[in-house]
């Protein structure tokens, strides 16, 4: 079964950021491919698929060990 889900994610200002979020996501278990609406100086757009559900917690970690913080508010 294949899952899609949207963060928000702040502090994201170049092709750099979304690099390294990218990389970060994309090392977590089960992702297959991460998507990144930049909008530099708000809240970027992050969109995750994977072969099934991942903890908010796990996906927060991976974007505070990019450098970002995962925003409270929906995607």
């Amino acid at each position: 079964m294949s899952t899609t889900a949207s963060y928000q994610v702040s502090g994201m200002t170049c092709a750099h950021c979304v690099q390294a979020v990218t990389e970060e996501l994309g090392r977590l278990n089960a992702v297959t491919s991460v998507d990144i609406d930049l909008v530099p100086g708000g809240n970027s757009r992050v969109r995750i698929a994977s072969s099934r559900p991942l903890p908010l917690e796990q996906v927060r970690h991976a974007v505070d060990e990019a450098g970002y913080s995962l925003t409270d508010s929906p995607a």
